[in-house]
């Protein structure tokens, strides 16, 4: 299917939290009255005059000479992306005289609730990467507008507005699905493995038999993360409702008001069949809920399984565990049902993941200004687009940007994203969503609850969101 365009269509409610990635985040409790569309904003087709402006040789990156020397801070929510952006604030200090302080967000720690304590003890961040959710709950109190920016023409289908104005950078792209170790699987089989074959419940239940009797008698990971669970995976029964953000929105409403009930529902169904199959085949079968996250990759690169169901970010654990960037990785969906021609058992998800904000309450004019010098050397100078891909393993919104993803995570994403066969849909659940949800999920993946528990646990959550 063509790519779908991100759409973050929210009536009279936004509802908070959407994909998790880095550390856990969510959103708090406060709905927003905000309607939120996906932009497709031209821009400004003259850029401000500078005075003293310097100019990257050989790119289309420009700056202010008068604003070296301004200190600004950015709050970073992809853990593993840490040390890649403090290298890429050095590289951009050093062209512009500008320094960014990179400031972590700790593993386990909600960046919304970081972001908010900031702003409350007056110490906020000039610039703070969170998941889109969380900028459409902060935006118009805490945020700058960015609708006038040039890089809005280079990114508008995965631009977020918030009442028709954008106060957000999409940082990144990000897909999830399960990831397959082509090289384990041909081993196993003794024969080549074409990942476009697995295209629905029947054609994954094949390969995943296949494997057994070939002698690779567990070849699944499942983690059991409540974020993973409750958001990565139960989220695809919104994601692929249609495909879009707009589309999950309308199927959480229905949820939410009873006119649908999770058993009724045919993701629901289809999604704890699939989700059945894996477990079967799980590695961490024994002890679902005393796997550990470090040793799940380990369990993929080192070939005693061949499936994670997990999405592109985890490359730098797989990479860890000794997988090398020319080793063949990739993603198949997460297959739900029968239909050879539904775009969930042909795309994968892939959306603007996290988006960057640029504070107005505490910035000064000068770090604001800094701010958005940053986002755009992100985007118009050669060594910002390269370090972004090559050092920070980003798949990059922006179209001009053309630097190939050295991962072969990304590469899939990206030569997915290119031929159509991704859909970018981002579903927006409340704050708790997957902290309760992924809960229940763990009794499931336990066998400590049934299907019907289940789908009644998810009832009793969506519908306690009216009162």
């Amino acid at each position: 299917m063509k790519m779908k365009k991100l759409v973050a269509l929210l009536t009279a409610t936004v509802m908070t939290v959407g994909m998790l990635s880095g550390c856990g985040s969510s959103t708090g409790d406060t709905e927003t009255a905000a309607d939120t569309t996906t932009a497709t904003t031209e821009a400004a087709t003259e850029t401000e005059s500078k005075t003293e402006a310097g100019t990257a040789e050989g790119t289309g990156f420009t700056y202010d000479e008068n604003l070296a020397g301004v200190e600004i801070s950015f709050l970073n929510s992809k853990g593993e992306i840490q040390t890649a952006i403090e290298d890429m604030a050095a590289a951009f200090e050093e062209e512009t005289g500008i320094k960014v302080d990179i400031l972590a967000c700790g593993t386990g720690e909600v960046p919304y609730t970081k972001i908010t304590s900031a702003y409350n003890s007056g110490t906020a961040p000039t610039m703070a990467m969170l998941d889109t959710t969380d900028i459409v709950a902060l935006a118009e109190e805490y945020a700058t507008d960015l609708s006038d920016e040039e890089w809005l023409a280079e990114c508008s289908d995965f631009v977020t507005a918030v009442n028709e104005k954008v106060y957000s950078f999409p940082f990144c792209i990000e897909g999830r699905g399960l990831i397959y170790n082509k090289a384990a699987i041909e081993d196993t089989l003794g024969t080549t493995f074409d990942p476009s074959t697995i295209n629905s419940y029947d054609a994954l239940s094949a390969l995943l038999a296949d494997l057994r009797a070939a002698g690779m008698e567990n070849p699944v990971v499942i983690s059991k993360e409540d974020w993973s669970l409750g958001a990565h995976q139960l989220g695809f029964i919104y994601d692929t409702y249609d495909g879009t953000t707009a589309g999950a929105t309308e199927v959480m409403s229905k949820l939410k008001d009873g006119s649908l009930q999770a058993e009724d529902y045919e993701r629901y169904n289809e999604f704890v069949d699939t989700l059945d199959l894996l477990l079967s085949y799980n590695i961490n079968g024994k002890d679902p809920l005393g796997a550990l996250y470090e040793q799940d990759p380990i369990f993929l690169a080192d070939g005693d399984s061949a499936i994670w169901a997990n999405g592109c970010w985890a490359w730098a654990n797989i990479a860890e565990s000794g997988a090398e960037s020319t080793d063949e990785y990739g993603f198949l969906p997460f297959v739900l049902g029968n239909d050879t021609t539904d775009f969930a058992n042909t795309a994968i998800q892939a959306a603007a993941s996290k988006q960057v904000m640029i504070d107005k309450v505490q910035a000064s004019e000068e770090e604001v200004a800094a701010a958005k010098t940053f986002l755009n050397w992100l985007v118009y100078a050669e060594e910002g687009q390269k370090m972004l891909v090559e050092d920070a393993a980003i798949i990059p919104a922006c179209t001009n940007n053309t630097n190939a993803p050295l991962d072969p995570l990304g590469k899939d994403i990206q030569s997915k994203m290119a031929s159509g066969d991704t859909f970018s849909s981002s579903f927006i659940a409340p704050s708790d969503h997957w902290s309760v949800m992924g809960a229940a999920m763990q009794k499931y993946i336990a066998g400590q609850s049934s299907k019907e528990e289940l789908a009644k646990e998810l009832d009793k959550y969506w519908q306690s969101q009216e009162k």
